[in-house]
Protein backbone atom coordinates (compact mmCIF):
# COMPACT_ATOMS: atom_id res chain seq x y z
CA UNK A 1 0.00 0.00 0.00
CA UNK A 2 0.86 3.53 -0.84
CA UNK A 3 -1.13 5.45 1.58
CA UNK A 4 -4.20 5.53 3.31
CA UNK A 5 -7.39 6.98 1.64
CA UNK A 6 -8.61 10.51 2.80
CA UNK A 7 -10.24 9.76 5.87
CA UNK A 8 -13.19 12.74 5.50
CA UNK A 9 -14.42 11.64 9.08
CA UNK A 10 -10.91 12.51 10.42
CA UNK A 11 -10.59 15.73 8.16
CA UNK A 12 -13.70 16.94 8.98
CA UNK A 13 -13.28 16.80 12.57
CA UNK A 14 -13.24 20.00 14.52
CA UNK A 15 -10.23 20.10 16.16
CA UNK A 16 -8.19 18.74 13.00
CA UNK A 17 -10.18 21.91 10.96
CA UNK A 18 -8.73 24.33 13.14
CA UNK A 19 -5.19 22.55 13.35
CA UNK A 20 -5.14 22.53 9.55
CA UNK A 21 -5.11 26.45 9.33
CA UNK A 22 -1.76 26.93 11.83
CA UNK A 23 0.95 27.77 9.30
CA UNK A 24 3.24 25.67 10.64
CA UNK A 25 1.92 21.96 10.52
CA UNK A 26 0.26 22.84 7.14
CA UNK A 27 3.16 23.83 5.20
CA UNK A 28 4.99 20.54 7.28
CA UNK A 29 2.32 17.96 5.88
CA UNK A 30 2.62 19.87 1.94
CA UNK A 31 6.27 19.23 1.95
CA UNK A 32 6.65 16.02 3.25
CA UNK A 33 3.51 15.61 1.01
CA UNK A 34 5.00 16.59 -2.10
CA UNK A 35 8.57 14.64 -1.59
CA UNK A 36 7.02 11.80 -1.19
CA UNK A 37 4.31 11.87 -4.02
CA UNK A 38 7.50 11.65 -6.59
CA UNK A 39 7.37 8.09 -8.53
CA UNK A 40 11.33 7.40 -8.00
CA UNK A 41 10.88 7.93 -4.09
CA UNK A 42 7.94 5.39 -3.95
CA UNK A 43 9.80 2.86 -6.34
CA UNK A 44 12.59 2.97 -4.19
CA UNK A 45 11.41 2.60 -0.74
CA UNK A 46 9.11 -0.27 -2.21
CA UNK A 47 12.23 -1.96 -3.58
CA UNK A 48 14.60 -1.53 -0.02
CA UNK A 49 10.77 -2.83 1.90
CA UNK A 50 9.65 -5.39 -0.26
CA UNK A 51 11.93 -8.64 -0.93
CA UNK A 52 11.81 -9.81 -4.71
CA UNK A 53 10.70 -13.04 -3.52
CA UNK A 54 8.53 -11.60 -0.31
CA UNK A 55 4.60 -12.65 -0.40
CA UNK A 56 3.98 -9.22 1.69
CA UNK A 57 2.13 -7.50 -1.35
CA UNK A 58 -0.54 -9.78 -1.55
CA UNK A 59 -0.25 -12.01 1.44
CA UNK A 60 -0.24 -11.41 5.42
CA UNK A 61 -1.43 -8.43 7.90
CA UNK A 62 -1.29 -5.36 5.95
CA UNK A 63 1.94 -3.08 6.30
CA UNK A 64 2.27 0.13 6.79
CA UNK A 65 1.80 2.33 3.62
CA UNK A 66 4.95 3.87 2.02
CA UNK A 67 4.30 7.14 2.56
CA UNK A 68 3.27 7.13 6.05
CA UNK A 69 6.16 5.35 6.73
CA UNK A 70 8.51 7.68 5.37
CA UNK A 71 6.79 10.67 7.39
CA UNK A 72 6.79 9.18 10.36
CA UNK A 73 10.99 8.81 9.81
CA UNK A 74 11.14 12.11 8.62
CA UNK A 75 9.43 13.69 11.80
CA UNK A 76 10.95 11.52 14.37
CA UNK A 77 14.30 13.33 12.97
CA UNK A 78 12.86 16.54 13.05
CA UNK A 79 11.52 16.63 16.61
CA UNK A 80 14.79 14.62 17.68
CA UNK A 81 12.33 12.30 19.33
CA UNK A 82 13.24 8.42 20.20
CA UNK A 83 11.17 5.85 18.19
CA UNK A 84 9.49 4.76 20.84
CA UNK A 85 8.74 8.58 22.50
CA UNK A 86 7.92 9.15 18.30
CA UNK A 87 5.01 6.65 18.46
CA UNK A 88 3.63 8.15 21.70
CA UNK A 89 3.53 11.41 20.77
CA UNK A 90 1.56 10.31 17.46
CA UNK A 91 -0.71 8.37 19.04
CA UNK A 92 -2.14 11.10 21.53
CA UNK A 93 -2.17 13.86 18.67
CA UNK A 94 -4.57 14.62 15.84
CA UNK A 95 -1.76 17.48 14.61
CA UNK A 96 0.83 14.46 13.70
CA UNK A 97 -1.54 12.25 12.83
CA UNK A 98 -2.31 14.69 10.06
CA UNK A 99 1.18 15.32 9.25
CA UNK A 100 1.83 11.84 8.69
CA UNK A 101 -1.46 11.01 6.68
CA UNK A 102 -2.27 8.53 9.47
CA UNK A 103 -5.53 9.62 10.02
CA UNK A 104 -7.71 7.48 12.54
CA UNK A 105 -5.60 4.50 11.35
CA UNK A 106 -3.42 1.93 13.86
CA UNK A 107 -0.10 4.03 15.16
CA UNK A 108 2.67 1.40 14.06
CA UNK A 109 4.92 -0.07 17.01
CA UNK A 110 7.86 1.91 17.84
CA UNK A 111 10.18 -1.02 16.45
CA UNK A 112 8.33 -1.66 13.65
CA UNK A 113 9.18 1.86 12.56
CA UNK A 114 13.22 1.10 13.45
CA UNK A 115 13.00 -1.93 11.52
CA UNK A 116 11.60 -0.57 8.35
CA UNK A 117 14.56 2.52 8.53
CA UNK A 118 16.73 0.08 8.92
CA UNK A 119 15.94 -1.32 5.81
CA UNK A 120 16.53 1.61 3.78
CA UNK A 121 19.19 1.92 1.43
CA UNK A 122 22.15 4.80 1.36
CA UNK A 123 20.63 5.01 -2.19
CA UNK A 124 17.34 5.82 -1.03
CA UNK A 125 18.13 8.09 2.06
CA UNK A 126 19.97 10.06 -1.17
CA UNK A 127 17.09 10.05 -3.43
CA UNK A 128 14.72 11.44 -1.20
CA UNK A 129 17.62 14.43 -0.33
CA UNK A 130 17.51 14.90 -4.24
CA UNK A 131 14.14 15.51 -4.27
CA UNK A 132 14.22 18.19 -1.13
CA UNK A 133 16.73 20.37 -2.58
CA UNK A 134 14.99 20.27 -6.05
CA UNK A 135 11.44 21.25 -4.16
CA UNK A 136 13.64 23.99 -2.51
CA UNK A 137 14.78 24.74 -6.04
CA UNK A 138 11.32 24.53 -7.85
CA UNK A 139 10.29 27.54 -4.89
CA UNK A 140 12.34 29.67 -5.63
CA UNK A 141 14.20 29.25 -2.10
CA UNK A 142 17.01 28.55 -3.59
CA UNK A 143 19.46 28.57 -7.22
CA UNK A 144 22.57 27.54 -6.21
CA UNK A 145 24.77 30.69 -7.59
CA UNK A 146 26.75 30.66 -3.91
CA UNK A 147 28.14 27.65 -2.18
CA UNK A 148 29.71 27.40 0.34
CA UNK A 149 32.25 24.22 1.42
CA UNK A 150 33.26 22.83 5.26
CA UNK A 151 33.48 19.43 7.07
CA UNK A 152 32.65 18.24 10.61
CA UNK A 153 32.93 15.16 12.53
CA UNK A 154 29.65 12.92 13.66
CA UNK A 155 31.35 10.60 16.23
CA UNK A 156 30.08 6.93 16.73
CA UNK A 157 28.19 6.01 19.98
CA UNK A 158 31.45 4.02 21.70
CA UNK A 159 33.27 4.70 24.86
CA UNK A 160 36.86 5.63 25.73
CA UNK A 161 38.59 3.03 23.33
CA UNK A 162 41.09 1.64 25.99
CA UNK A 163 43.29 -1.63 25.68
CA UNK A 164 41.59 -2.62 28.24
CA UNK A 165 38.25 -2.14 27.66
CA UNK A 166 38.36 -3.33 24.41
CA UNK A 167 39.78 -6.75 25.66
CA UNK A 168 36.90 -6.41 27.96
CA UNK A 169 34.49 -6.05 25.18
CA UNK A 170 36.07 -8.99 23.37
CA UNK A 171 35.80 -11.38 25.92
CA UNK A 172 32.37 -10.24 27.12
CA UNK A 173 31.03 -10.57 23.35
CA UNK A 174 32.50 -14.09 22.90
CA UNK A 175 31.41 -14.95 26.30
CA UNK A 176 27.85 -14.27 25.18
CA UNK A 177 27.72 -16.01 22.67
CA UNK A 178 29.55 -19.33 23.51
CA UNK A 179 26.87 -19.14 26.00
CA UNK A 180 24.34 -19.16 23.67
CA UNK A 181 25.79 -21.52 21.37
CA UNK A 182 26.17 -23.97 24.76
CA UNK A 183 22.30 -24.28 25.30
CA UNK A 184 22.18 -25.38 21.00
CA UNK A 185 24.86 -28.12 20.49
CA UNK A 186 24.76 -31.30 22.55
CA UNK A 187 27.08 -31.90 25.35
CA UNK A 188 27.87 -35.75 25.38
CA UNK A 189 31.37 -35.27 28.02
CA UNK A 190 32.36 -33.74 30.86
CA UNK A 191 35.45 -31.91 29.06
CA UNK A 192 32.59 -30.26 26.46
CA UNK A 193 32.11 -27.62 29.27
CA UNK A 194 34.93 -26.49 29.06
CA UNK A 195 34.87 -25.38 25.52
CA UNK A 196 31.77 -23.23 26.67
CA UNK A 197 33.44 -21.46 29.68
CA UNK A 198 32.22 -18.19 30.59
CA UNK A 199 35.29 -16.16 31.17
CA UNK A 200 33.70 -12.31 31.10
CA UNK A 201 33.78 -11.74 34.40
CA UNK A 202 37.72 -12.74 34.99
CA UNK A 203 38.72 -10.16 31.88
CA UNK A 204 35.92 -7.86 33.46
CA UNK A 205 37.64 -7.84 36.98
CA UNK A 206 41.52 -7.72 35.39
CA UNK A 207 39.92 -4.42 33.30
CA UNK A 208 39.22 -2.71 36.93
CA UNK A 209 42.36 -3.38 38.37
CA UNK A 210 44.46 -2.28 35.09
CA UNK A 211 42.23 0.75 35.20
CA UNK A 212 43.00 1.17 39.00
CA UNK A 213 47.04 0.90 38.38
CA UNK A 214 46.36 3.15 35.06
CA UNK A 215 45.28 5.92 37.36
CA UNK A 216 47.85 5.21 39.87
CA UNK A 217 50.33 5.26 37.48
CA UNK A 218 49.27 8.87 36.18
CA UNK A 219 49.50 10.51 39.75
CA UNK A 220 53.10 8.96 40.37
CA UNK A 221 54.62 8.69 36.70
CA UNK A 222 58.25 7.83 38.58
CA UNK A 223 57.52 5.04 40.37
CA UNK A 224 58.87 1.56 38.22
CA UNK A 225 56.86 -0.84 39.93
CA UNK A 226 53.56 0.14 38.53
CA UNK A 227 54.68 -0.32 34.61
CA UNK A 228 55.71 -3.96 35.62
CA UNK A 229 52.46 -4.65 37.31
CA UNK A 230 50.55 -3.20 34.93
CA UNK A 231 52.40 -4.83 31.95
CA UNK A 232 51.72 -8.28 34.03
CA UNK A 233 48.06 -7.36 34.35
CA UNK A 234 47.61 -6.87 30.76
CA UNK A 235 49.20 -10.10 29.69
CA UNK A 236 47.05 -11.86 32.44
CA UNK A 237 44.29 -10.23 29.90
CA UNK A 238 45.46 -10.73 27.12
CA UNK A 239 45.69 -14.46 27.76
CA UNK A 240 41.60 -14.95 28.87
CA UNK A 241 40.84 -13.12 25.13
CA UNK A 242 43.08 -15.97 23.68
CA UNK A 243 42.04 -18.70 25.87
CA UNK A 244 38.59 -17.93 24.52
CA UNK A 245 39.54 -17.18 20.93
CA UNK A 246 41.05 -21.03 21.48
CA UNK A 247 37.04 -22.04 22.78
CA UNK A 248 35.63 -20.49 20.01
CA UNK A 249 37.79 -22.26 17.22
CA UNK A 250 36.92 -25.37 18.96
CA UNK A 251 32.91 -24.64 19.24
CA UNK A 252 32.76 -22.92 15.78
CA UNK A 253 33.42 -26.36 14.11
CA UNK A 254 30.86 -27.99 15.45
CA UNK A 255 28.60 -24.92 15.18
CA UNK A 256 29.35 -25.36 11.58
CA UNK A 257 28.23 -29.17 11.16
CA UNK A 258 24.85 -28.61 13.08
CA UNK A 259 21.74 -28.11 11.52
CA UNK A 260 19.90 -25.96 13.16
CA UNK A 261 19.13 -22.47 12.19
CA UNK A 262 20.06 -21.14 15.24
CA UNK A 263 23.69 -22.68 15.33
CA UNK A 264 24.41 -21.24 11.91
CA UNK A 265 23.18 -17.48 12.98
CA UNK A 266 25.72 -18.13 15.79
CA UNK A 267 28.53 -19.54 13.76
CA UNK A 268 28.38 -16.53 11.38
CA UNK A 269 28.47 -14.09 14.40
CA UNK A 270 31.73 -15.60 15.75
CA UNK A 271 33.03 -15.72 12.22
CA UNK A 272 32.36 -12.06 11.84
CA UNK A 273 33.76 -11.07 15.85
CA UNK A 274 37.07 -13.43 15.71
CA UNK A 275 39.22 -11.31 13.55
CA UNK A 276 38.21 -8.26 15.17
CA UNK A 277 39.47 -9.45 18.34
CA UNK A 278 42.70 -10.85 17.27
CA UNK A 279 43.65 -8.00 16.00
CA UNK A 280 42.52 -6.08 19.48
CA UNK A 281 44.89 -8.67 20.83
CA UNK A 282 47.78 -7.97 17.79
CA UNK A 283 47.32 -4.31 18.88
CA UNK A 284 47.73 -4.55 22.50
CA UNK A 285 50.28 -6.91 22.71
CA UNK A 286 52.81 -4.48 20.47
CA UNK A 287 51.29 -0.95 22.29
CA UNK A 288 51.10 -2.64 25.96
CA UNK A 289 53.81 -5.51 25.92
CA UNK A 290 56.12 -4.69 23.41
CA UNK A 291 56.51 -0.68 23.70
CA UNK A 292 55.54 -0.70 19.48
CA UNK A 293 53.88 2.55 18.29
CA UNK A 294 50.52 1.23 16.25
CA UNK A 295 49.32 3.29 13.71
CA UNK A 296 46.06 4.87 13.80
CA UNK A 297 44.85 2.95 10.43
CA UNK A 298 45.95 -0.34 11.86
CA UNK A 299 43.66 0.21 15.06
CA UNK A 300 40.50 -0.91 15.82
CA UNK A 301 38.78 1.22 18.53
CA UNK A 302 35.54 -0.68 18.69
CA UNK A 303 34.63 -4.53 18.61
CA UNK A 304 30.87 -2.75 17.81
CA UNK A 305 31.65 -0.13 15.11
CA UNK A 306 34.98 -1.24 13.68
CA UNK A 307 34.24 0.99 11.24
CA UNK A 308 34.96 3.93 12.97
CA UNK A 309 38.15 6.02 12.64
CA UNK A 310 40.58 8.03 14.81
CA UNK A 311 40.56 11.37 13.58
CA UNK A 312 42.79 13.99 15.09
CA UNK A 313 42.02 17.69 13.49
CA UNK A 314 44.07 19.63 16.21
CA UNK A 315 41.58 20.82 18.18
CA UNK A 316 41.99 22.01 21.82
CA UNK A 317 41.50 18.73 24.51
CA UNK A 318 39.59 17.14 25.35
CA UNK A 319 38.49 17.10 21.32
CA UNK A 320 42.06 16.42 20.49
CA UNK A 321 41.05 12.78 19.23
CA UNK A 322 37.62 12.24 18.09
CA UNK A 323 35.85 8.51 16.98
CA UNK A 324 34.09 8.78 14.28
CA UNK A 325 33.77 9.92 10.98
CA UNK A 326 34.37 13.10 9.04
CA UNK A 327 30.94 14.31 6.75
CA UNK A 328 31.51 16.63 4.21
CA UNK A 329 28.75 19.54 3.28
CA UNK A 330 28.26 21.54 0.71
CA UNK A 331 25.78 24.60 1.17
CA UNK A 332 23.98 26.70 -1.15
CA UNK A 333 22.16 30.02 -0.69
CA UNK A 334 18.59 30.08 1.03
CA UNK A 335 20.27 27.75 3.99
CA UNK A 336 19.71 24.30 2.23
CA UNK A 337 22.45 21.64 2.70
CA UNK A 338 22.51 20.54 -1.39
CA UNK A 339 25.20 17.52 -0.95
CA UNK A 340 26.81 16.09 1.94
CA UNK A 341 28.83 13.02 1.92
CA UNK A 342 30.48 10.39 4.68
CA UNK A 343 34.53 9.96 4.52
CA UNK A 344 36.48 7.43 5.64
CA UNK A 345 39.80 8.21 7.29
CA UNK A 346 41.11 11.50 7.45
CA UNK A 347 41.45 12.75 4.32
CA UNK A 348 41.92 16.26 3.57
CA UNK A 349 39.31 18.71 2.61
CA UNK A 350 40.72 20.51 -0.67
CA UNK A 351 40.61 16.85 -2.32
CA UNK A 352 36.48 17.27 -2.25
CA UNK A 353 36.42 20.85 -3.40
CA UNK A 354 36.48 20.08 -7.67
CA UNK A 355 34.10 16.61 -7.25
CA UNK A 356 31.67 18.80 -5.52
CA UNK A 357 31.70 21.69 -7.91
CA UNK A 358 30.81 19.27 -10.81
CA UNK A 359 28.50 17.57 -8.83
CA UNK A 360 27.11 20.57 -8.12
CA UNK A 361 26.64 21.72 -11.97
CA UNK A 362 24.80 18.17 -12.51
CA UNK A 363 22.24 18.96 -10.47
CA UNK A 364 21.90 22.88 -11.01
CA UNK A 365 22.41 22.34 -14.46
CA UNK A 366 25.22 25.24 -14.07
CA UNK A 367 28.04 26.19 -12.43
CA UNK A 368 27.78 28.43 -9.32
CA UNK A 369 28.57 32.13 -9.65
CA UNK A 370 30.32 32.12 -6.34
CA UNK A 371 32.01 29.26 -4.00
CA UNK A 372 33.91 30.02 -0.32
CA UNK A 373 35.80 28.14 1.60
CA UNK A 374 38.48 27.90 4.40
CA UNK A 375 41.84 27.88 4.30
CA UNK A 376 42.25 24.37 4.47
CA UNK A 377 40.45 24.05 1.06
CA UNK A 378 42.61 26.26 -0.94
CA UNK A 379 45.24 24.89 -3.68
CA UNK A 380 46.40 26.48 -7.22
CA UNK A 381 45.12 23.75 -8.64
CA UNK A 382 41.45 24.30 -6.86
CA UNK A 383 41.23 27.72 -8.22
CA UNK A 384 42.17 27.23 -11.46
CA UNK A 385 40.22 23.96 -11.68
CA UNK A 386 37.21 25.85 -10.02
CA UNK A 387 37.55 28.78 -12.97
CA UNK A 388 37.89 26.55 -15.83
CA UNK A 389 34.63 24.88 -14.48
CA UNK A 390 32.53 28.21 -14.53
CA UNK A 391 32.95 30.05 -11.19
CA UNK A 392 33.71 33.93 -11.69
CA UNK A 393 34.31 34.11 -7.87
CA UNK A 394 36.70 31.55 -6.25
CA UNK A 395 37.58 32.68 -2.29
CA UNK A 396 39.67 30.33 -1.03
CA UNK A 397 42.07 31.78 1.25
CA UNK A 398 45.76 31.13 1.09
CA UNK A 399 47.31 29.82 4.10
CA UNK A 400 50.95 30.90 5.61
CA UNK A 401 52.77 33.28 3.64
CA UNK A 402 51.52 35.77 1.31
CA UNK A 403 52.97 37.61 -1.80
CA UNK A 404 51.66 41.22 -1.98
CA UNK A 405 49.59 40.06 -4.98
CA UNK A 406 47.65 37.76 -2.58
CA UNK A 407 47.05 39.97 -0.44
CA UNK A 408 45.65 42.59 -2.63
CA UNK A 409 43.37 40.06 -4.04
CA UNK A 410 42.16 38.44 -0.55
CA UNK A 411 41.88 42.15 0.34
CA UNK A 412 38.84 42.79 -2.51
CA UNK A 413 35.71 43.47 -1.38
CA UNK A 414 34.11 40.61 -2.67
CA UNK A 415 36.33 38.13 -1.55
CA UNK A 416 35.50 39.32 1.64
CA UNK A 417 31.55 39.30 1.12
CA UNK A 418 32.14 35.56 -0.25
CA UNK A 419 34.27 34.86 3.74
CA UNK A 420 31.51 36.83 5.56
CA UNK A 421 29.24 34.08 3.77
CA UNK A 422 31.08 31.11 4.47
CA UNK A 423 30.61 32.07 7.94
CA UNK A 424 27.37 30.83 8.14
CA UNK A 425 28.05 27.34 7.55
CA UNK A 426 30.00 27.23 10.56
CA UNK A 427 26.44 28.22 11.83
CA UNK A 428 24.57 25.50 9.77
CA UNK A 429 26.44 22.58 11.07
CA UNK A 430 26.33 23.86 14.63
CA UNK A 431 22.29 23.40 13.77
CA UNK A 432 23.00 19.70 12.59
CA UNK A 433 24.74 18.73 15.24
CA UNK A 434 22.44 20.35 17.87
CA UNK A 435 19.04 20.11 16.86
CA UNK A 436 19.22 16.94 14.40
CA UNK A 437 21.89 15.09 16.37
CA UNK A 438 24.94 14.94 13.98
CA UNK A 439 27.22 15.21 17.00
CA UNK A 440 26.88 11.34 17.27
CA UNK A 441 25.63 8.59 15.28
CA UNK A 442 22.87 6.17 17.76
CA UNK A 443 22.91 3.63 14.46
CA UNK A 444 24.68 0.70 13.99
CA UNK A 445 27.14 -0.25 11.38
CA UNK A 446 28.60 1.77 8.45
CA UNK A 447 25.09 1.89 6.38
CA UNK A 448 23.88 3.38 9.34
CA UNK A 449 26.01 6.02 9.55
CA UNK A 450 24.93 6.71 6.54
CA UNK A 451 21.48 6.79 6.71
CA UNK A 452 21.87 8.53 10.25
CA UNK A 453 23.24 11.58 8.44
CA UNK A 454 20.90 11.21 5.63
CA UNK A 455 17.79 11.49 7.51
CA UNK A 456 19.44 14.50 9.21
CA UNK A 457 19.94 16.81 6.85
CA UNK A 458 16.98 15.92 4.84
CA UNK A 459 14.72 16.95 8.35
CA UNK A 460 17.31 19.78 8.29
CA UNK A 461 16.25 21.07 4.50
CA UNK A 462 12.81 20.11 5.17
CA UNK A 463 12.64 22.61 8.34
CA UNK A 464 14.11 25.29 6.21
CA UNK A 465 11.84 24.62 3.44
CA UNK A 466 8.88 25.23 6.19
CA UNK A 467 10.30 28.24 8.02
CA UNK A 468 10.79 30.02 4.49
CA UNK A 469 7.02 29.47 3.19
CA UNK A 470 6.40 30.99 7.03
CA UNK A 471 8.26 33.85 6.20
CA UNK A 472 7.04 34.91 3.71
CA UNK A 473 3.71 34.23 4.10
CA UNK A 474 3.26 31.68 1.14
CA UNK A 475 2.51 27.63 0.53
CA UNK A 476 3.99 25.10 -1.49
CA UNK A 477 1.14 25.37 -3.21
CA UNK A 478 1.05 28.83 -4.25
CA UNK A 479 4.61 28.94 -5.27
CA UNK A 480 4.25 26.05 -7.46
CA UNK A 481 1.64 27.69 -8.88
CA UNK A 482 3.64 30.77 -9.35
CA UNK A 483 6.46 28.78 -10.93
CA UNK A 484 4.49 26.95 -13.38
CA UNK A 485 2.66 29.84 -14.50
CA UNK A 486 6.54 32.11 -14.51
Amino acid sequence: MITYPQDERFLHNPLVQQMMQLPTYRQMHDVMDEVFRDPQVRLSLRHDWLAADSQAAWNGRPAVPLVVCGSLIVLRRWMGWSYRLAMEEVSGSMTWRWVCQLYYQRVPNYRTLQAREAQLSARTVHLIHTRVVALAQRLGFTDGRRVRLDSSVTESNIHDPTDSSLLNDAARVLSRLLRRAGAVLPQVYVQDKAWFRDRHRQARRLAREIGRLTAQAARRPKKAGKRDSLVRRYGQLLGVVEALLEQVHQVSARLAQSKVRLAHRLHTALCDYVPLVEQVVDQTRRRVVQGLRVPAEDKVVSVFEPHTSILCRGKAPPHDTEFGHKVWFVEVNGGFISAYRVLTGNPPDAQFVIPSLKAHRRHFHAAPRQVSGDRGLFSPANEQQARALGVRQVSLPQPGHKSARRRRYERQRWFRAAQRFRNGIEGRISQLRRARRLNRCLNHGWSGFERWVGWGVIANNMAVIVSTLIRRRSSVAKRLALAAGA
